[in-house]
């Protein structure tokens, strides 16, 4: 047996993304951090422009068809009393400058009533702009009262230039932690798989196909002995399944020679006490040949389960099947197996493991019924997926023994003299959860055994 492809370090591809993902996230929080506070900066400048500006256009009047403006001494001294800045304004009345500096440029909007804003280069320095305007009444009309106020930015840079620090202290010990938290995390995350290679060869026969997709380093031990015990595991179960199908073979072909050597002494034979011997042994054989043919059926059950096929099935048409194979039994005891409802429904699984378990249940209720008795069968689709009930109008189960009826080799007090394995149930059973369903005995209410298979959608 060949050994696992070995490709890359689980500890250590996990330490690196991890690691990669607390730089980029570093980085981006780095980043936020800057534009936040660049916009809260500018955004209370801004406020403080605005308010510094309609101060001075709060103090315009119009008086004779003149406009006079009454410079405020706290419109400005808003604004260098905070940062020691630099301050600039200009008035303007339409095109014609009233006051302050005459180069200092407007900010233009998209809307002449609200405040624009603009950065730009004033005398040298860079400076931030807020423009507010008004229509006032003049001799000549009405015109637009624009008032400009300029503020430089060395202490917005300042500020700046010290939450840059402070940001990239947190930056650094966020990577810092992110650091340790990885080490930690890396470490941690692989001891399980140490734990788990030293329990896998105690692990139960599940899964016998070989693990071959390329492994991590840490996980080469792991697959090697997962591999070795699924090969042991699949041997063993081949050479049982072997020996069962083999053992029932030899076994039901003799018996069956034996069983017609029986019957043919039986007619013959004129003395009571030999017929009723031959009549115990006859009883015997049919038991010992269907003893046989359940554990072949159930060794073959067993094998499927574990790689079970995903078809969609018509349970109805498969129901359907089931009745038909079952006729010559039936009708040798007169007793009318009956379609009832057939809901046209799908379910995924394995047909021949839902024949096998329906055969299973119609085979225990044509034993149980008595000769010219009635078998129902029907279909249903239901808001959780589909429904068999088979009903009988036989003894029906014993109500203290529905628990453990359906474990293997157990039957009922009222299988005496029938010929059976104990077996079936526990074949319907392990089918029916196999597909994700559940399996229900009762009773009905007039007599008789009811079996409920109830399947989830598909």
């Amino acid at each position: 047996m060949s050994g696992p492809f070995i490709k890359g370090s689980i500890r250590r591809r996990l330490l690196l993304s991890l690691l990669a993902g607390a730089a980029v996230l570093t980085v981006i929080v780095y980043l936020v951090m800057q534009s936040v506070a660049r916009q809260v900066a500018e955004e209370s400048q801004d406020n403080v422009l605005t308010a510094s500006a309609l101060s001075i256009l709060d103090s315009a009047r119009s008086a004779g068809g003149l406009v006079h403006v009454d410079l405020p001494y706290a419109a400005l001294s808003m604004l260098d009393s905070v940062t020691d800045e630099r301050v600039f304004y200009a008035i303007r009345l339409g095109e014609e400058f009233l006051s302050g500096y005459a180069d200092l440029p407007a900010a233009e909007g998209s809307r002449p009533t609200a405040p624009a804003f603009r950065s730009t280069t004033f005398l040298g320095e860079e400076v931030r702009i807020a423009t507010v305007r008004r229509s006032v009444s003049t001799d000549l009309g009405q015109k637009w009262l624009t008032v400009s106020v300029a503020q430089t930015l060395a202490g917005k840079k300042r500020t700046l230039a010290r939450f840059n620090r402070t940001s990239l202290g947190i930056g650094a010990g966020f990577f810092l932690v992110s650091v340790l938290l990885s080490a930690v995390i890396s470490r941690s995350a692989t001891q399980p798989l140490h734990r788990l290679t030293a329990s896998v060869s105690r692990r139960g026969p599940t899964d016998l196909r070989p693990v071959a997709a390329p492994v991590p380093s840490e996980m080469a031990p792991l697959v090697s002995s997962l591999n070795s015990l699924m090969a042991r595991l699949r041997t063993s179960l081949s050479r049982s399944e072997d020996f069962i199908a083999e053992a029932a073979h030899r076994v039901r072909t003799p018996l069956a020679i034996v069983r017609t050597k029986a019957e043919v002494a039986l007619r013959r034979s004129g003395d009571d006490a030999t017929r009723a011997a031959l009549r115990e042994m006859i009883h015997a054989i049919d038991d010992s040949s269907r003893t046989a043919g359940q554990l072949l059926d159930h060794a073959m059950v067993t094998f499927r389960l574990d790689t079970l096929l995903r078809e969609k099935i018509d349970l109805a048409q498969l129901t359907r099947d089931s009745i038909k194979r079952l006729h010559p039994l039936s009708d040798m005891k007169e007793i009318d197996i009956a379609a009832g409802r057939m809901d046209s429904v799908t379910v995924q699984g394995d047909a021949i493991l839902l024949q096998n378990a329906l055969q299973n249940v119609f085979d225990n209720a044509v034993k149980y019924t008595p000769n010219g008795a009635r078998v129902t069968v029907d279909v249903s689709a239901t808001a959780r997926g589909a429904r068999i009930d088979i009903r009988d109008t036989g003894p029906g189960f014993p109500a203290t023994e529905m628990a453990r009826i359906t474990e293997r080799f157990q039957r009922g007090e009222n299988a005496e003299g029938v010929v059976g394995s104990g077996l079936g149930l526990t074949i319907v059973r392990e089918v029916v959860e196999a597909h994700g369903g559940q399996m229900t005995l009762s009773n009905n209410p007039g007599g008789g055994a009811c079996v409920t298979l109830q399947f989830p959608q598909s």
